[in-house]
C-alpha cells in the first residue's frame, strides 16, 4: 500500500482532495516540506542557542522567515494562500512536471497532511512536557508557589481578555483565547537561566520553579477548556463549568489511576522482547489518553500530558524520557515551524493604517504579560528578606507553551491575523527579555556564577 494510500484511509477528508491527483506528486511536496521545516528548524534553534536563547524560539522565527511573512516556502489556504503563492508548488511544476491544472488539489493536500503531522507534533510535546513533570515536586513546592502560579494564571488571563473585549471590541471567544495565551510560563528558559546565574536553589529560584510548573498545569486546563469553547464560536457559561470539572476531574483521576497502571505498565514492557518495547506501549497509553480527552470534549493535549504525568512515575521514566526525545526531535518542530509558517506579520506593519489596530494590540497584550506576571511577587507573604521582583520576572517568559497556545487558536479558526500575529510577538517578545532581567534582578548573579564556575573547575 503506498504512502498516500494510508494516508487517504486514515484522513477520509484528505482522501476527497487527493482522488483525482497524482499520488507522487503529493508525496514529492510533503516531502519538500519536511526538508523545509527541518531546515528552518535547525538553522533557526541553532543560531538562537549560540546567542543564549532557547532553540524553540529560533524554530519559531526559522518558520516565520520559510512562510507566509516572507520566503512563501511553507503557505497554507486557512490563512488565506493559495497553489499560486508556494514556491514549494512552482518548484514541482518546473522540475517534477505537475501541471496548472492539477496544482491546487496537491498543494490541498501537501497541507492537510502537514498539518496533521503538526498536530501530532504538538500531543507528543505534551506528552513529553508531562514526562518531565514530577508529581512529587508539584505536591512539594508549597502554598507559596501555588499562589505566585494562580495570581499568574488569573491576572494576565482576566486582564488580557477584559481589555481586548472593552478596547478592541474582540468577541468574547478569541479575547478569551488571547488571554489564555497570556497564562502560560515557560519553566524551560526560567530554569536555564536561574541555573546559569547561579540562583537555581535559591528561595526565589525554588519558588519560581514550582509555580512555572503548576502554572503550565493550570495552563493546560485553560486551554483545554477554550480550544474547546472556539469549536461552538460561544461562551455557555454551563459548559465553561462542565469543561472546567472535567479537565479538573480528568487530570486528578488519570493521576490516582496512575499509581495502578504504573505496575501494569512495567509488567508489560518487562514481557517485550523485540524494538521499541518501551516507547511504542507509551506512545499507545499516550494516544489512548489523548483520544478519551477528546472524545469528552476536551483537547487531546490533555490527554497526552496526563499519560506523561502517569508514566513520569514508574520506574522506567528516565529510559522512557530518553527514548521519546528522538521521536520528539523529529515531530515537534514540525509544529513550531508550522505555527511560525502561519504567522502574517504583514498584518502588523504600521505604515498601512488597517494594520495599527493589530500592533496596539500587540503592544497591549506584552504590556499585559510582563505587568501580569510581575505583580505575581507581590503575593508572597512571610518573606520579608525575598527578592519579590526576582520572582515576578522568572514568570515572564512564555516559550514553547505560549506557542502552544498561539498553534492551537490559529488551527481552530478563532483567532484573526491581526490577533493571531499579535499574540506571536508578545511571546517572542517576552521570552527574549526574561533573560537579560533575570540577570538585571539578581545584582550578584554574575559573582555567584564566577564563582560556581570556578569550582566546578577546581
Amino acid at each position: 500500500m503506498q504512502f498516500l494510500d494510508v494516508i487517504n484511509f486514515s484522513f477520509p477528508l484528505l482522501a476527497s482532495t487527493t482522488e483525482a491527483v497524482d499520488s507522487s506528486m503529493v508525496v514529492a511536496a510533503v516531502l519538500l516540506s519536511l526538508v523545509v521545516i527541518y531546515f528552518a528548524s535547525k538553522v533557526g534553534g541553532e543560531l538562537s542557542n549560540r546567542i543564549g536563547l532557547p532553540p524553540v524560539l529560533g524554530e519559531l522565527v526559522g518558520g516565520v522567515i520559510v512562510g507566509v511573512s516572507v520566503l512563501h516556502l511553507l503557505v497554507f489556504p486557512e490563512g488565506g494562500a493559495d497553489s499560486s503563492s508556494s514556491l514549494i508548488m512552482a518548484f514541482l511544476q518546473t522540475t517534477a512536471g505537475l501541471t496548472p491544472e492539477a496544482t491546487p488539489q496537491v498543494f490541498a493536500a501537501q497541507s492537510e497532511v502537514i498539518s496533521v503531522l503538526s498536530e501530532l507534533g504538538v500531543i507528543i510535546l505534551l506528552f513529553e512536557i508531562g514526562l518531565e513533570s514530577n508529581l512529587k515536586d508539584l505536591m512539594a513546592v508549597g502554598i507559596q508557589a501555588t499562589i505566585v502560579a494562580v495570581v499568574g494564571v488569573v491576572v494576565p488571563f482576566a486582564a488580557g481578555t477584559v481589555g481586548l473585549m472593552t478596547l478592541f471590541g474582540i468577541s468574547a471567544v478569541p479575547a478569551i483565547f488571547a488571554g489564555a495565551a497570556l497564562t502560560a510560563t515557560s519553566i524551560g528558559i526560567t530554569s536555564k537561566v536561574l541555573s546559569e546565574i547561579g540562583k537555581l536553589n535559591s528561595k526565589e529560584g525554588q519558588i519560581i520553579l514550582g509555580a512555572a510548573v503548576i502554572d503550565d498545569v493550570l495552563g493546560i486546563i485553560v486551554l483545554a477548556v477554550v480550544a474547546s469553547l472556539a469549536k461552538d464560536g460561544v461562551v455557555d457559561v454551563g459548559k465553561v463549568i462542565y469543561l472546567i470539572i472535567c479537565a479538573t476531574a480528568f487530570l486528578l483521576g488519570a493521576i490516582v489511576l496512575g499509581n495502578v497502571f504504573n505496575k501494569t505498565f512495567v509488567a508489560i514492557a518487562n514481557q517485550l522482547k523485540t524494538r521499541g518495547e518501551l516507547v511504542i506501549p507509551a506512545f499507545i497509553f499516550a494516544f489512548v489518553m489523548a483520544y478519551l480527552a477528546a472524545i469528552i470534549q476536551l483537547e487531546a493535549i490533555l490527554g497526552a500530558f496526563a499519560a506523561g504525568l502517569v508514566l513520569e512515575e514508574t520506574d522506567k521514566r528516565k529510559e522512557l524520557q530518553k527514548q521519546v526525545i528522538p521521536v520528539a526531535d523529529l515531530m515537534v518542530p514540525i509544529f513550531f515551524v508550522a505555527v511560525g509558517a502561519k504567522t502574517d506579520l504583514g498584518v502588523l506593519n504600521p505604515a498601512i493604517p488597517s494594520n495599527r489596530e493589530g500592533l496596539i494590540m500587540a503592544i497591549f497584550l506584552i504590556t499585559v504579560a510582563i505587568i501580569g506576571k510581575v505583580i505575581t511577587g507581590l503575593s508572597v507573604f512571610g518573606q520579608p528578606e525575598i527578592n519579590r521582583l526576582a520572582i515576578g520576572v522568572g514568570m515572564i517568559p512564555r516559550g514553547e507553551v505560549g506557542l502552544v497556545f498561539a498553534g492551537v487558536g490559529a488551527a481552530s479558526g478563532a483567532l484573526s491575523k491581526p490577533l493571531g500575529a499579535a499574540i506571536i510577538m508578545m511571546v517572542i517578545l517576552t521570552t527574549f527579555l526574561a533573560p537579560p532581567l533575570l540577570r538585571f534582578v539578581f545584582p550578584d548573579s554574575s559573582k555567584v556564577a564566577t564563582e560556581s564556575e570556578a569550582l566546578i573547575k577546581d
